[in-house]
Order: C-alpha cells, then structure tokens, then sequence
C-alpha cells in the first residue's frame, strides 16, 4: 500500500502578524493547508488568536484552514470554527472529556474532526478512538509556543499510531507539529506522519513557497509503503 501525498501545513504563528493575509496568500499554489494555532493563555501559557480573526481571514485565501485549538472548553468554542468555514478542527484530548461527541460535533457541522496529543499524553489511551475522527496531531514538542527544538523521542507515538492505523484500514492523517524542518520532516514521515505543520521552517524562509515545496519534495521522497 502506497501511502497518502503528504500535507504540507504552514503555520501563521510564525507569520508576520500585520500581514497575515498577505503571508496565507504567499504559501497558496504550494501548500494544502493553512496551521492556525489558537491558544488562550488557560490551557497553554499563550495568548494568539481566536474566532474573530479567523473569520475575517478565511475569505483572504483559497486554503483550507485548519484549526488547532490548545484552548480549554473546546465543546464550547470548537464548532464555531466549524460554522465559520475550517476546513479541519483540531481540539486536545487532554482539554475534553467526550472526544468522541465533539468530533461528531465538529463533523455535522462540515468540518473534519482532529484529535490531538501533548507531548506528556501516551498515544495508546486514544487509539481506540481514532476511527471517530479524521486527523490525529502529534505534539513534537510541548504545546503552547513557536520555535521549539524537535523531540524525536515524539516518533514512537507517530509509530504506534500508524500500526493502529494500519492494522484498521482507517482513513486518518497522522499530524506532526513542532520543529518540523528539512532536517525533521524526513524522519517524520519516515516514523508514519503524512502531514506537516511547519512554521519558522516557511515564514522565516526568504521564499515561503518554495520552502513548502522543498519540505515537500523530502517528505515524498521520504514516505515508506505501508
């Protein structure tokens, strides 16, 4: 079995804040997917952006959005996303205590459903959930702030969830997020992952768009046959 083209999904965390518009527009024609972290400074210990801005920013690009909430009370804020047009919802396992009933939520509302784990939280309590959503992220660093050193020790989740995956002919992308770079994108889909958040790695290239495109080149080149 040939695994899926990869996900490539630059960050605005690490875009320039003044411009986001402009920054979601210079990755379009190159990547599948728009990253936009919302944190509330109560579940992670940061503040970015929340509803209003994504809202206004989803008319300025032919991107998908895909939304990942480090917030507490998900169930209340996460559909919202959902109605405002986000391609893909990403809520924490940690944060919820029915993943279950707001992915199906997330789903009714026309939105895919993600699933995501911290880099403290074993994979294994949740795999059994996996068949209810569409996306599962795996923390490649601890949640809450741009620009972190990749953990590779992260990888054993990604292998873990991709035997499940596999094991259950599941229909799932495998999400990493978290320094994922030309130096770490090769070992991510190396473990299993077929789609990539990366941040500085794009917005602090001098071309944005061709450093989508070389990520990835790497990671196609990189993707075992499961």
């Amino acid at each position: 079995m040939t695994a899926p083209a990869p996900i490539i999904a630059p960050s605005i965390l690490a875009a320039d804040f003044s411009r986001l518009a402009d920054e979601a527009r210079a990755v379009e024609g190159a990547a599948d997917w728009l990253h936009v972290d919302v944190m509330d400074n109560h579940f992670v210990p940061n503040l970015t952006i929340g509803l209003p801005v994504v809202q206004s920013l989803l008319p300025a690009t032919t991107l998908p959005f895909d939304v990942h909430l480090m917030i507490t009370d998900p169930r209340r804020w996460a559909p919202g996303y959902a109605d405002a047009g986000a391609y893909n919802v990403t809520f924490h396992a940690e944060a919820c205590d029915d993943p279950v009933a707001l992915a199906k939520e997330l789903r009714s509302a026309g939105a895919k459903a993600g699933l995501a784990i911290d880099r403290d939280t074993p994979v294994d309590d949740y795999l059994d959930l996996l068949p209810s959503f569409d996306t599962l992220l795996i923390m490649t660093i601890k949640a809450g702030f741009g620009g972190q050193r990749f953990i590779p020790e992260m990888l054993d989740k990604v292998r873990a969830a991709r035997r499940h995956v596999a094991s259950g002919h599941l229909e799932l992308r495998i999400e990493v997020d978290g320094g994922i770079a030309a130096d770490t994108i090769e070992q991510a889909a190396a473990a299993g992952a077929d789609a990539f958040v990366a941040g500085t790695a794009v917005y602090g290239a001098a071309d944005p768009a061709e450093a989508v495109r070389k990520l990835r080149q790497t990671a196609e080149r990189t993707a075992p046959r499961w």
